[in-house]
């Protein structure tokens, strides 16, 4: 077992596989940073951490399966709907400080002493996580957020539809014409066409992302003539934050098949 743990020889670990592996961290980092700028801090994201420490023992310690489960952490890391969460408080710096003394030190240990491959691997992460959460901790935007606008979470959350609908849709020939039908302005998370699993961005006739619809404002949902309905997704403003998201449905005969409809 000691032998296994051995640092191997440097040469298994080839230039342009430790570039690669750079590559990633400074990747994962940026992402950190810019995620931060939206107030949305590192929860699942954390684990490309480890995945790239896994995948920097692959060549050393010569085992196949860690690099598939690094590569697997990594994809986990960035895919996740939770990669990221959205907080109104600023991150501490003290943990993200004492992990990156803990792989300063232990680089120092391992520079004087002699280290092996798992050592060198744990003192790299320290320094990743550290730098990471030192990046959140201080990128953070300073000041009161802004209005948080409703995202993908709503498709799959809970949502209840109103008795009175705050919308209405008119066809036209371009698609379906939305128009918020409601006494105040409401704020538009996605919509997707009936029978379709889609989540798409309301736009303005001009082709811009339209995340809020004042009172008597209308978008355009772009459809073809076989389509028998949309759905939208939205929260209604004004109520102290304490909205519940709401779903719009509206359904009809698609023009294409009006001609074969048959009443009972």
């Amino acid at each position: 077992m000691g032998e296994w743990l051995t640092l191997a020889p440097i040469s298994r670990l080839t230039l342009p596989y430790a570039l690669a592996l750079g590559l990633i961290a400074a990747y994962w980092l940026g992402r950190v940073a810019g995620e931060t700028r939206r107030r949305r801090v590192p929860r699942a994201a954390w684990w490309g951490v480890p995945g790239l420490a896994l995948l920097w023992l692959t060549p050393l310690l010569e085992v196949p399966a860690l690099f598939s489960l690094g590569a697997a952490l990594l994809l986990f890391a960035e895919f996740w709907p939770g990669a990221f969460r959205y907080t109104r408080a600023r991150p501490g710096p003290s943990w993200p400080l004492a992990l990156l003394l803990s792989g300063l030190t232990l680089l120092g240990l391992i520079a004087a002493r002699g280290g092996t491959g798992v050592s060198v691997a744990a003192a790299l992460a320290l320094l990743l996580g550290g730098v990471g959460g030192l990046l959140a901790a201080g990128l953070f935007p300073a000041g009161s957020p802004a209005p948080r606008l409703p995202g993908l979470e709503v498709r799959f959350g809970r949502v209840r539809q109103p008795e009175w609908p705050d919308l209405s849709v008119t066809l036209t020939g371009e698609g379906a014409r939305l128009v918020n039908v409601s006494s105040g302005p409401v704020h538009l998370a996605g919509w997707s066409p009936s029978g379709v699993n889609a989540w798409l961005r309301v736009r303005d006739e001009g082709g811009a992302p339209l995340n809020r619809l004042a009172a008597g404002q209308s978008a355009l949902l772009p459809l073809g003539e076989r389509a028998g309905g949309v759905r939208v997704w939205y929260v209604p403003e004004g109520r102290g934050g304490r909205a519940e998201p709401r779903l719009f449905r509206a359904d009809w005969t698609p023009p294409a098949y009006a001609d074969s409809r048959v009443l009972n």
